[in-house]
């Protein structure tokens, strides 16, 4: 399951996140290699992972926001 999000704009830097879960079947190897090809090609970057008790890794990869300044 993939989702992305934005959290309210603050000063500064705008981000925007994606929520990933992998199952336990999966093995570390493979999770690092999918979150690094996601990084490498996305701009994705690691903000959170948690292990449930079920051996389920929820990660959390967050991105900036870059907003066009128009000028005249």
């Amino acid at each position: 399951m993939t989702r992305a999000w934005h959290r309210p704009p603050t000063r500064g830097v705008e981000w925007e996140f994606e929520k990933v879960t992998f199952s336990r079947e999966f093995p570390r190897n493979v999770v690092t290699k999918a979150l690094v090809e996601r990084a490498e090609h996305g701009g994705w970057e690691l903000d959170r992972v948690r292990i449930g008790a079920d051996g389920t890794r929820r990660v959390i990869l967050r991105r900036k926001i870059i907003r066009a300044v128009r000028t005249a």
